[in-house]
């Protein structure tokens, strides 16, 4: 008996010792506003326990992430969204506001709780529409660095790891840039007044307007960020940006950098020497700190794809034992021109799945569905759409929606599927700028396999076509090509690369060109793609997809509080304050009855305590 027991009990050992236990990482977060000086010029910082950027999110893959968020913005409410995590099974921790939970509302405590299911590179950021849908760019964001498994070996080698976030730093708050955004005519929210380094930067405070206690370049907060290595190890940097508008450059004086990791995913490696990065992208490069070690070396940052007006953004490579504000005694190295493209798109296309690492796709889709990406007016306001409609959010969530079929809170007709290829010319204002609002969704046939191919063009200034981050919520897709000009249905797909595709989660949409992805609708819930651009998306540049709604688990009581959950219709006319973009100037109908998380519904002919826009 004994001996079967010892058998029994060795079995259990060989079976479970292998397997590292998973994890739970606990953190507690409050978020205030604070004054803050990242480039010298000080203003109100939404910051993560007094820092911004916030503290970096540290776990191994198959850990359970917990983070428990209180809102102390006391006039504004909050979501977090978790930049390339998957939600798989969690799709209501998601962190978007209007589309997998209602907002985290002043005072309100909020747990998001999720699994980090791989290695690799992500983000977070506010995402919450209550502040006019740009609040992430008031210092809201952090590191998310998921590390390998115990028995798991990754493809390169390195010492030493480090994390940089790249963002570009506006003055006036996002409420004076939504209120121009709003407004007829037009005010658009120009260029950023600054470039930060893990959120540090430099502006001139020499102007005459400006007083020591307003811009003070003496002070600590706005020192040059420096990495400090040791010479003859080998660093890897996990370069992110989270800009607001700006395509960038990042350079590392008189050192290389192999790409190795792009969102998550190990990258066949290739060298650069300057590395394009646009918002939500995340990469790992691998240095070595192989030259002379008695002098400090520039990092620099640089806005390409608009014109260079922002001064450029610096930092130190600082070599041990040096001091790390010691400046090198060169001039900064100059960024690459700012408009050629070529170069932007041939590191596009460079990047290819590691050969140990590629991800099988389908050789062929269900449905294609054509984004083409246009700036219009509607009834006189500037909107940013996708064919010719500029996506607006209902007041109910769509996760929260479709669960409880709550199909009245938002529009049943489905969007285009695409546009005149034949007639649109991509290279002049169009003939038509005028577009439509619509909150309608596309539905995805659960576990299909969906094409998307983004098609650019110009906007509504004369020669002039932007460069679009896309980022996908919920899902990584397989890059199938970039192509420049118009897509061509019936040639351009037999050039796809279907051997070795990097799957990523955010990909650039080049200058007057198009970009082809493809993923499978596995991932049940409701999930946002759009524009990574602060003032695109607010202006309706974004789609929600559905799939496999009816596998979403019950849903839990802390994502709800706000929209409708049945009832008869009730007018609903938005507070003078809401942006006329999104609301247009009538008011809407709701139908429903509206929910109070805790407690209980609220009559519909009374005022929602917690509205937050329709």
């Amino acid at each position: 008996m004994f001996l079967k027991l010892l058998a029994l009990c060795l079995f259990a050992f060989l079976i479970y010792a292998p397997i590292a236990e998973a994890r739970i990482r606990r953190y507690k977060w409050e978020v205030k506003y604070e004054y803050k000086s990242p480039d010298c010029y000080k203003k109100l910082v939404t910051t993560i326990n007094g820092k911004s950027p916030g503290p970096t999110i540290l776990a191994q893959e198959g850990d359970t992430v917990i983070v428990e968020v209180t809102n102390k913005l006391l006039l504004e409410n909050l979501a977090i969204h978790w930049h390339g995590i998957r939600q798989i099974g969690t799709p209501w921790s998601d962190g978007t506001e209007g589309v997998t939970q209602c907002p985290v509302l002043p005072g309100d405590t909020f747990k998001y709780e999720f699994k980090v299911d791989r290695a690799g590179t992500y983000l977070y950021h506010a995402h919450a529409h209550a502040h006019y849908g740009m609040q992430r760019e008031s210092g809201l964001y952090g590191s998310i660095r998921v590390s390998v498994p115990d028995n798991f070996t990754e493809p390169f080698a390195y010492d030493y790891d480090r994390s940089i976030i790249l963002t570009d730093w506006y003055h006036k708050s996002t409420y004076e840039q939504a209120t121009g955004l709003s407004s007829n005519p037009f005010v658009w929210v120009g260029e950023p007044q600054s470039l930060l380094i893990q959120g540090k930067g430099r502006f001139n405070c020499s102007s005459a307007s400006l007083t020591a206690d307003t811009c003070n370049t003496s002070n600590p907060e706005c020192s040059p960020y420096a990495i400090t290595v040791i010479p003859g190890k080998t660093y890897r940097l996990r370069v992110a940006s989270l800009t607001a508008l700006s395509a960038l450059s990042f350079q590392l004086e008189g050192h290389n950098m192999t790409v190795v990791e792009a969102d998550g995913h190990y990258v066949e490696p290739f060298v650069v020497k300057n590395l394009f990065i646009y918002s939500g992208e995340t990469y790992s490069v691998i240095i070595k700190a192989d030259q002379d070690p008695s002098r400090n070396y520039w990092m620099t940052t640089d806005v390409v794809g608009r014109p260079p007006t922002t001064t450029q953004g610096l930092g130190f490579l600082n070599y041990y034992p040096n001091h790390p504000r010691r400046s090198p005694p060169t001039v900064p190295p100059t960024g690459p021109i700012w408009n050629d493209t070529a170069p932007r798109l041939a590191q596009s296309l460079a990047i290819r799945a590691h050969h140990d690492f590629i991800v099988t796709l389908p050789t062929t889709s269900d449905r294609a569905i054509v984004f083409l990406n246009t700036q219009n007016r509607i009834n006189g306001y500037v909107h940013w759409s996708v064919n010719n409609v500029s996506f607006t959010l209902p007041h109910t969530p769509y996760l929260i929606a479709l669960k409880k079929k709550l199909h009245h809170v938002f529009s049943q007709t489905p969007p285009p599927e695409g546009y005149d290829l034949v007639n649109y010319d991509i290279y002049n204002v169009s003939k038509n700028p005028n577009a439509t609002t619509s909150n309608a969704i596309y539905r995805l046939g659960f576990n299909t396999t969906v094409d998307i191919i983004l098609q650019n063009a110009n906007t509504m200034t004369v020669n002039n076509s932007e460069t679009h981050p896309w980022h996908l919520h919920g899902h990584d897709f397989w890059v199938l090509g970039y192509g420049e000009g118009q897509f061509d249905k019936n040639k351009d797909p037999k050039n796809y690369n279907l051997v070795n595709p990097i799957m990523k989660n955010t990909v650039p949409l080049h200058p007057y060109g198009w970009t082809a992805l493809r993923f499978k609708a596995d991932n049940p819930g409701a999930w946002l793609f759009h524009c990574h651009i602060e003032a695109h998306f607010y202006l309706g540049m974004g789609v929600v997809f559905e799939e496999g709604i009816d596998k979403v688990g019950e849903l839990p009581s802390s994502i709800m509080g706000c929209g409708r959950a049945g009832g008869p219709p009730v007018l609903y006319s938005p507070p003078s304050h809401i942006g006329k973009h999104v609301m247009g100037a009538a008011p809407r109908v709701y139908g429903g009855e509206y929910v109070s998380l805790n407690k209980g519904p609220v009559p519909p002919s009374a005022p929602n305590p917690i509205t937050h826009g329709p």
